[in-house]
């Protein structure tokens, strides 16, 4: 074992992040840490390199226990990280990357001239391809990685945490990243990979260690975990607990009225293209684990990111959406998934904040008039059930669930045609969330069109009459009627395995 890290405990205000959790690493594997968002995955990694002090617990590494207090402390232990966000200087030169901090000097001046040989030397010693003179910034981000690896390699690290290192790559320049990982594993080097790709999981890693709500699942031997099961580990969902939640929409008839039809669209580096149907007065909802490409899907649709490749019709015609206000245009809508990044403007009111959208869609130059927004405000205000003091109440004065009430209102005032709702009852009570479920069940049932993205099943059983699965960034299936079931869906998602249980 080159790491062991035992009773790990960390909290903050209000919640405990990491609760008695144990991990252990051995030296020339490849180990991946899995969990779905708020799992506890980035605070054992902040844990591990200094970033945050542990409550509880110990590290111990080649079994001598260590206290790790800076990340300055973590790399002089031989441990180092590589993000998702590349942390190097894109204005210098990949050398100068590679020796920052520690160039070779003669007589008190940099030793260019043995830096870049130096540098050469290690590139292809990794099987890097780039000339050391090139600057960092007109490489690709494949390289950029591989290039803050190779520094990592070269300052002596034992312990390589790979941070999300995919997630912005294609699928030639993963295999080259796989490449070196590979070859690091055979120089000995334990590398720790987070990541939401189960396909590669599977492809590179020995081990899977599981994190649910700050607490350790398990720690399996990837060849002997199936992924159906590892899909439910994740989850949290036992196959003897399942549920056969069928929607309370799934009855009705489907309209063969088409809304929108995309053929082939799809975003580079994103989402793979796909096709997908959505008929009028239906509830689709699009299912993976974080990091699948639901999002990525609707926001390529919604042209929040502009699609470079396919084609999408809206009513039977074919559109350009380059925009969100083209496809606000076109009577698309869209809640986005972080409401207080992207959705609320937190110093305006709430009358502000739900005609803003209108007013965008109709323009400059045909203003509302006070009346007719307070007029709107107040419509929706009751209509939701918005718990506000006044319409002029500031937006970031309410709760939570009271601000994704306004969000919805804003666009359903714009009377869409296909309402995009991305994690709509995310951080909200009870109540409200079965308040916005049965909202959704009664816009489909006057005619409206609705995606809905959860990370709750059992909220999309009971709200979707039919289902997209994700996995990858890819659209994998689609599965409605009797098929919608938690373990059909999880199957899917993980890849069509079916489990244990099924098998006998």
């Amino acid at each position: 074992m080159v790491l062991t890290m035992r009773g790990i405990c960390k909290s903050f205000p209000g919640v405990n992040a990491l609760q008695n959790v144990d991990f252990s690493l051995r030296k020339g594997e490849i180990h991946a840490l899995m969990g779905e968002n708020g799992a506890g995955k980035s605070t054992l990694i902040k844990v591990l390199t200094g970033v945050y002090e542990l409550d509880g617990g110990e590290i111990r590494l080649d079994g001598k226990p260590v206290a790790i207090h800076t990340p300055q402390e973590a790399q002089k232990y031989g441990i180092s990280t590589v993000y998702q966000e590349i942390s190097l200087c894109p204005n210098l030169t990949v050398a100068e990357n590679l020796f920052l901090g520690r160039e070779p000097r003669r007589v008190g001046l940099i030793d260019w001239k043995t830096m870049n040989r130096r540098a050469a030397e290690l590139l292809l010693s990794l099987d890097i391809h780039v000339p050391p003179t090139r600057q960092l910034d007109d490489c690709s981000i494949a390289i950029q990685q591989m290039v803050a690896i190779a520094r990592a390699v070269d300052m002596q690290c034992r312990v390589l945490i790979l941070d999300e290192p995919t997630s912005s790559l294609d699928d030639d320049e993963v295999a080259k990243l796989f490449s070196l990982m590979t070859r690091l594993k055979e120089q000995g080097v334990a590398s720790i990979f987070v990541t939401h790709f189960l396909e590669q999981v599977y492809a590179v890693t020995d081990r899977i260690t599981v994190l649910r709500n700050g607490e350790l699942v398990g720690e399996y031997a990837t060849a002997e975990l199936p992924r159906v099961q590892l899909v439910a580990k994740m989850m949290g969902k036992d196959f003897d607990d399942l549920a056969d939640i069928k929607s309370a929409h799934a009855g009705k008839e489907s309209n063969e009225h088409v809304v929108l039809e995309a053929k082939d669209l799809g975003h580079r580096g994103t989402i793979k293209p796909f096709d997908l149907t959505v008929s009028k007065g239906e509830v689709i909802g699009f299912t993976g684990l974080l990091g699948s490409g639901r999002s990525e899907l609707v926001r390529t649709i919604y042209g929040a990111d502009k699609a470079d490749s396919g084609e999408l019709d809206v009513a039977g015609k074919p559109v350009k959406i380059n925009t969100p206000l083209d496809a606000m245009k076109k009577g698309l809508a869209y809640l986005p998934e972080d409401r207080k990044r992207d959705g609320i403007i937190a110093d305006l009111s709430v009358r502000e904040n739900i005609i803003i959208a209108l007013q965008a869609k109709r323009g400059m130059f045909r203003l509302m008039s006070r009346k007719e927004m307070e007029q709107f405000a107040d419509h929706y205000i009751e209509l939701l059930q918005i718990k506000t003091p006044t319409r002029e109440t500031p937006i970031r004065s309410l709760s939570g669930g009271n601000q994704q009430k306004v969000i919805i209102g804003r666009w359903l005032l714009t009377n869409p045609d296909f309402l995009i709702l991305d994690e709509p009852t995310r951080g909200i009570d009870i109540g409200t969330k079965t308040e916005i479920q049965k909202l959704v069940l009664d816009l489909a049932d006057d005619g409206m069109s609705v995606a809905f993205i959860s990370s709750e099943i059992e909220e999309m059983l009971r709200t979707c009459s039919r289902m997209a699965v994700l996995r990858d960034g890819k659209k994998v299936g689609e599965l409605s009627g009797e098929q919608l079931t938690q373990e059909t869906i999880m199957q899917t998602i993980a890849g069509g395995e079916r489990s244990h249980a099924d098998e006998n």
